[in-house]
């Protein structure tokens, strides 16, 4: 009996431990910061954004499974999930609620004794919330829009009712668009907008634009316009597939790296990051179920590609995941006969890899970070053979997808003597390497070329600095610290 009530004791006090655990936002709400590239919190702190794509949560996953799956997306790093508020008008949720059950008149959004669809979407945000995790509300998905299924004035209407709901909940980002080009029906996308913002101007908002565009080619100037995303799509290189008005080069299809630069070539400068490149276990183009699928390496890939471009976080995504996939329900993108469900795709290698992105990116300062492909002595390969680099005043890093020798220039960074590291992007370790004078040096990962990737990032320091020391294993940063302090390992 003694036992059994200690038991208790130990559950109740990790119960209060885990419920004053901190959360994000007690650093303040999300700010631009000030050389207008990185999202930080009001105390200064940066933010990192990793996001996790589960469009469907709210029409997927009854209450035990959104309780389930914030919980997994804790555990593996992620502090944001970008999910359809509307994927249709009207949307069903699992409890078979409608989202417009009196059509846009929200004062009936709610029938007296039924938990709604919008109770749902209650539960999920605060599901989101007890996990430290920010919730992007794309507000209505882009098709519908397109199909004429809402209006500017129901667009205004909508804006004020999700404004006024979800105004005071500190975990809410507002996502515009949904894989649509922003001169399709603009006006709703502007009413839908300025009616969020004209009530809530605590959260930060974006847009989320058609495959292959950044946001900035239609609202670099929008007033409500935060901060901008693009989408690098699933397309593999030289797989154009007919699109009349191609906005990229051919055969760069999988270059994502050249879209933050294409971001910011429209002004004002804001911060910028990829919230859909090619997801894991998908087809390469999406609908050919006979295509290769995207792996593990090819996520890492494009995460390293675009945040060593300057992004500000990253956006990761699965065929099952983002789809909500499970027994009985319809399937898309080549699931059809080999059916993998949402669950199942939460072990997946390349969802727990995303983890050790952010670890290295908060290891080090943040906001003098930029991207420097000076960095690169020497010719720079293509495609799959192209090195990024990215540097601060002390430390620089370069990306290596096919740990290929390279030639890097260390007198980028300050100090006399530097220090060298190899880091693993697959399992976060890091191997101490030597010391090297400032000066151009040829290293190479010294693997074993195989028919497996092993990509790698080269990590060099000022050798007076400490952000790392020889001994070292894994990257240790501040949200490590914060799982171990709060027992949520």
């Amino acid at each position: 009996m003694k036992k059994k009530i200690l038991s208790m004791c130990l559950l109740l006090g990790l119960a209060t431990i885990m419920g004053h655990a901190q959360k994000p936002w007690d650093n303040g709400r999300l700010v631009i910061s000030s050389n207008n590239r990185y999202l930080q919190f009001e105390n200064g702190r940066p933010f990192f954004w990793l996001g996790d794509t589960g469009w469907l949560v709210p029409q997927h996953l009854d209450r035990a499974e959104v309780e389930y799956y914030f919980n997994k997306c804790r555990r593996a790093g992620y502090n944001m999930v970008q999910i359809q508020v509307m994927d249709a008008v009207p949307s069903y949720n699992i409890y078979g609620q409608q989202s417009l059950p009196y059509g846009w008149d929200f004062t009936k959004a709610d029938p007296e004794g039924v938990y709604s669809y919008w109770d749902h979407l209650d539960y999920i945000v605060r599901k989101a919330e007890q996990n430290g995790i920010y919730i992007g509300m794309v507000a209505i998905w882009g098709s519908q829009v397109q199909a004429g299924n809402i209006n500017a004035e129901q667009a205004k209407a909508y804006g004020k009712f999700l404004a006024e709901r979800y105004k005071n909940s500190p975990n809410i980002i507002w996502i515009m668009g949904g894989d649509i080009q922003g001169d399709i029906h603009p006006e709703v996308w502007n009413a839908l907008a300025t009616s969020i913002k004209s009530i809530d101007n605590k959260h930060l908002m974006t847009y989320h634009p058609r495959g292959r565009y950044t946001s900035a080619k239609w609202w670099s100037k929008a007033s409500w316009m935060d901060f901008h995303t693009f989408q690098s799509g699933h397309r593999k290189y030289g797989q154009r597939m007919g699109n009349k008005d191609y906005p990229i080069p051919d055969s760069t299809e999988e270059d994502n790296w050249m879209y933050v630069d294409l971001t910011w070539a429209y002004k004002p400068i804001k911060p910028v990051l990829d919230d859909e490149p090619s997801y894991e276990d998908i087809p390469k183009g999406l609908h050919d179920a006979n295509e290769a699928r995207w792996q593990d390496y090819d996520v890492r890939r494009y995460a390293y590609w675009s945040v060593f471009a300057g992004s500000c976080g990253h956006t990761y995504g699965h065929n099952a995941i983002m789809q909500m996939l499970k027994p009985g329900y319809p399937t898309g993108y080549g699931s059809d006969g080999t059916v993998k469900a949402w669950y199942q795709g939460l072990e997946d290698p390349g969802y727990n890899q995303m983890q050790y992105l952010i670890d290295l990116m908060l290891s080090f300062p943040y906001f003098d970070r930029i991207p420097d492909q000076s960095i690169i002595a020497g010719k720079n390969g293509v495609k799959y053979d192209r090195l990024i680099a990215t540097r601060g005043k002390d430390y620089l890093m370069v990306y290596n997808y096919n740990s290929d020798e390279m030639k890097i220039d260390l007198r980028k960074i300050s100090g006399k003597k530097k220090l060298l590291w190899w880091f693993n992007p697959s399992d976060g370790a890091i191997s101490f390497i030597g010391t090297a004078d400032n000066k151009i040096i040829t290293v190479s990962p010294q693997i074993e070329k195989t028919d497996k990737i092993n990509d790698r990032v080269l990590i060099a320091i000022d050798a007076d600095k400490n952000y790392l020391s020889r001994e070292q294993t894994k990257i240790l940063n501040q949200r490590l610290a914060d799982k171990k302090r709060n027992l949520n390992e």
